[in-house]
Protein backbone atom coordinates (compact mmCIF):
# COMPACT_ATOMS: atom_id res chain seq x y z
CA UNK A 1 0.00 0.00 0.00
CA UNK A 2 2.46 2.64 1.18
CA UNK A 3 6.16 2.68 1.72
CA UNK A 4 7.31 1.83 5.27
CA UNK A 5 8.67 5.33 5.95
CA UNK A 6 5.29 6.91 5.14
CA UNK A 7 3.52 4.37 7.35
CA UNK A 8 5.96 5.13 10.16
CA UNK A 9 5.42 8.88 9.65
CA UNK A 10 1.64 8.48 9.89
CA UNK A 11 1.91 6.34 13.01
CA UNK A 12 4.22 8.87 14.70
CA UNK A 13 2.00 11.80 13.70
CA UNK A 14 -1.05 10.01 15.12
CA UNK A 15 0.78 9.63 18.42
CA UNK A 16 1.85 13.28 18.37
CA UNK A 17 -1.70 14.33 17.59
CA UNK A 18 -2.85 12.70 20.81
CA UNK A 19 -0.71 15.19 22.75
CA UNK A 20 -2.31 18.13 20.95
CA UNK A 21 0.60 18.86 18.59
CA UNK A 22 -0.89 21.23 15.97
CA UNK A 23 2.08 20.79 13.61
CA UNK A 24 1.42 17.03 13.62
CA UNK A 25 -2.21 17.69 12.67
CA UNK A 26 -1.19 19.78 9.65
CA UNK A 27 1.36 17.24 8.49
CA UNK A 28 -1.05 14.34 9.05
CA UNK A 29 -3.75 15.81 6.83
CA UNK A 30 -1.27 16.13 3.97
CA UNK A 31 -0.33 12.44 4.33
CA UNK A 32 -3.79 10.90 4.78
CA UNK A 33 -6.14 13.15 2.83
CA UNK A 34 -5.59 11.47 -0.53
CA UNK A 35 -6.33 8.02 0.88
CA UNK A 36 -9.40 9.26 2.77
CA UNK A 37 -10.63 10.90 -0.41
CA UNK A 38 -10.11 7.66 -2.33
CA UNK A 39 -12.18 5.77 0.28
CA UNK A 40 -14.98 8.36 0.06
CA UNK A 41 -14.87 8.39 -3.74
CA UNK A 42 -15.14 4.59 -3.93
CA UNK A 43 -18.05 4.72 -1.51
CA UNK A 44 -19.81 7.43 -3.51
CA UNK A 45 -19.32 5.76 -6.88
CA UNK A 46 -22.43 3.65 -6.18
CA UNK A 47 -24.62 6.74 -6.30
CA UNK A 48 -26.87 7.82 -9.18
CA UNK A 49 -24.90 9.59 -11.94
CA UNK A 50 -27.29 12.59 -12.02
CA UNK A 51 -26.62 14.06 -8.59
CA UNK A 52 -23.79 16.07 -7.11
CA UNK A 53 -22.51 13.95 -4.27
CA UNK A 54 -19.33 15.44 -2.85
CA UNK A 55 -16.74 13.02 -1.44
CA UNK A 56 -14.85 16.08 -0.17
CA UNK A 57 -17.62 16.87 2.32
CA UNK A 58 -17.58 13.31 3.64
CA UNK A 59 -13.79 13.33 3.96
CA UNK A 60 -13.78 16.66 5.78
CA UNK A 61 -16.47 15.57 8.23
CA UNK A 62 -14.75 12.22 8.85
CA UNK A 63 -11.31 13.79 9.27
CA UNK A 64 -12.63 16.26 11.84
CA UNK A 65 -14.19 13.43 13.82
CA UNK A 66 -10.98 11.39 13.63
CA UNK A 67 -8.59 14.11 14.77
CA UNK A 68 -10.92 15.12 17.60
CA UNK A 69 -10.49 11.64 19.10
CA UNK A 70 -7.65 12.76 21.35
CA UNK A 71 -8.10 9.82 23.71
CA UNK A 72 -7.71 7.22 20.94
CA UNK A 73 -4.48 5.30 21.17
CA UNK A 74 -3.75 5.06 17.43
CA UNK A 75 -1.71 1.92 16.87
CA UNK A 76 -0.74 2.58 13.26
CA UNK A 77 -2.04 3.75 9.92
CA UNK A 78 -4.10 0.53 9.47
CA UNK A 79 -5.94 1.33 12.70
CA UNK A 80 -6.52 4.91 11.51
CA UNK A 81 -7.90 3.96 8.08
CA UNK A 82 -10.01 1.13 9.50
CA UNK A 83 -11.52 3.61 11.95
CA UNK A 84 -12.00 6.10 9.10
CA UNK A 85 -14.19 3.60 7.23
CA UNK A 86 -16.32 3.13 10.35
CA UNK A 87 -16.59 6.89 10.87
CA UNK A 88 -17.70 7.41 7.26
CA UNK A 89 -20.27 4.66 7.74
CA UNK A 90 -21.70 6.35 10.82
CA UNK A 91 -21.75 9.77 9.16
CA UNK A 92 -23.76 8.38 6.24
CA UNK A 93 -26.12 6.49 8.55
CA UNK A 94 -26.66 9.56 10.77
CA UNK A 95 -27.24 11.62 7.64
CA UNK A 96 -29.86 9.16 6.42
CA UNK A 97 -31.62 9.08 9.78
CA UNK A 98 -31.70 12.88 10.04
CA UNK A 99 -32.99 13.24 6.52
CA UNK A 100 -35.74 10.67 6.94
CA UNK A 101 -36.73 12.11 10.33
CA UNK A 102 -37.06 15.52 8.70
CA UNK A 103 -39.21 14.04 5.91
CA UNK A 104 -41.52 12.58 8.53
CA UNK A 105 -41.88 15.90 10.33
CA UNK A 106 -39.30 15.15 13.00
CA UNK A 107 -38.22 18.77 13.05
CA UNK A 108 -34.61 18.01 12.16
CA UNK A 109 -32.79 20.99 10.68
CA UNK A 110 -30.21 18.84 8.88
CA UNK A 111 -27.45 21.32 8.11
CA UNK A 112 -24.26 19.30 8.11
CA UNK A 113 -23.54 17.09 5.14
CA UNK A 114 -26.97 17.29 3.50
CA UNK A 115 -26.29 20.79 2.24
CA UNK A 116 -22.90 19.83 0.83
CA UNK A 117 -23.94 16.44 -0.56
CA UNK A 118 -27.06 15.79 -2.58
CA UNK A 119 -27.77 12.19 -1.68
CA UNK A 120 -30.80 10.63 -3.28
CA UNK A 121 -33.55 9.95 -0.71
CA UNK A 122 -33.95 6.35 -1.93
CA UNK A 123 -30.27 5.76 -1.24
CA UNK A 124 -30.67 7.06 2.32
CA UNK A 125 -33.52 4.66 3.02
CA UNK A 126 -31.50 1.81 1.50
CA UNK A 127 -28.54 2.71 3.73
CA UNK A 128 -30.73 2.39 6.83
CA UNK A 129 -32.10 -0.99 5.74
CA UNK A 130 -28.57 -2.23 5.04
CA UNK A 131 -27.37 -0.76 8.36
CA UNK A 132 -30.03 -2.65 10.35
CA UNK A 133 -29.09 -5.91 8.62
CA UNK A 134 -25.38 -5.17 9.02
CA UNK A 135 -25.79 -4.70 12.77
CA UNK A 136 -27.33 -8.16 12.93
CA UNK A 137 -24.44 -9.58 10.87
CA UNK A 138 -21.93 -7.98 13.25
CA UNK A 139 -23.61 -9.84 16.12
CA UNK A 140 -23.79 -13.11 14.16
CA UNK A 141 -20.23 -12.96 12.78
CA UNK A 142 -18.18 -9.93 13.93
CA UNK A 143 -15.23 -10.63 11.62
CA UNK A 144 -17.43 -10.92 8.51
CA UNK A 145 -19.19 -7.75 9.63
CA UNK A 146 -15.87 -5.92 9.91
CA UNK A 147 -14.77 -7.12 6.48
CA UNK A 148 -18.09 -6.04 4.98
CA UNK A 149 -17.82 -2.55 6.54
CA UNK A 150 -14.30 -2.04 5.23
CA UNK A 151 -15.22 -3.23 1.73
CA UNK A 152 -18.68 -1.63 1.43
CA UNK A 153 -18.28 1.59 3.39
CA UNK A 154 -14.53 1.93 3.16
CA UNK A 155 -14.40 0.93 -0.48
CA UNK A 156 -11.20 -1.01 0.19
CA UNK A 157 -10.11 -3.93 -1.95
CA UNK A 158 -9.45 -7.40 -0.57
CA UNK A 159 -5.71 -6.83 -0.17
CA UNK A 160 -6.23 -3.55 1.72
CA UNK A 161 -8.76 -5.16 4.06
CA UNK A 162 -6.41 -8.10 4.64
CA UNK A 163 -3.68 -5.66 5.63
CA UNK A 164 -5.94 -3.74 8.01
CA UNK A 165 -7.50 -6.75 9.76
CA UNK A 166 -4.30 -8.78 9.48
CA UNK A 167 -5.86 -11.80 7.83
CA UNK A 168 -5.01 -13.67 4.66
CA UNK A 169 -6.67 -12.48 1.45
CA UNK A 170 -8.31 -15.89 1.19
CA UNK A 171 -9.96 -15.44 4.60
CA UNK A 172 -11.06 -11.91 3.69
CA UNK A 173 -12.61 -13.17 0.44
CA UNK A 174 -14.41 -15.93 2.30
CA UNK A 175 -15.72 -13.47 4.94
CA UNK A 176 -16.72 -10.98 2.23
CA UNK A 177 -18.64 -13.65 0.29
CA UNK A 178 -20.27 -14.95 3.47
CA UNK A 179 -21.21 -11.43 4.61
CA UNK A 180 -22.70 -10.51 1.24
CA UNK A 181 -24.69 -13.75 1.04
CA UNK A 182 -25.87 -13.40 4.65
CA UNK A 183 -26.96 -9.80 4.10
CA UNK A 184 -28.66 -10.63 0.81
CA UNK A 185 -30.68 -13.40 2.47
CA UNK A 186 -31.46 -11.13 5.43
CA UNK A 187 -32.60 -8.28 3.20
CA UNK A 188 -34.64 -10.63 0.99
CA UNK A 189 -36.47 -12.05 4.03
CA UNK A 190 -37.41 -8.50 5.10
CA UNK A 191 -39.09 -7.62 1.79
Amino acid sequence: MDDPSKEEDITQLLRSLRTGDKAAESRLVSLVYRELYAIASRLMRHERPDHTLQPTALVNEAYLKLVCQRDTDWKDRRHFFGTAAHVMRHILIDLARQHLAGKRGGGSTFKTLDEAMAISPGRLEDLLVVEDALQRLEIEDPRAGQVFVLRFYGGLDVEEVAEIVQLSTRTVKRDWNYGRAWLKAELKSRM
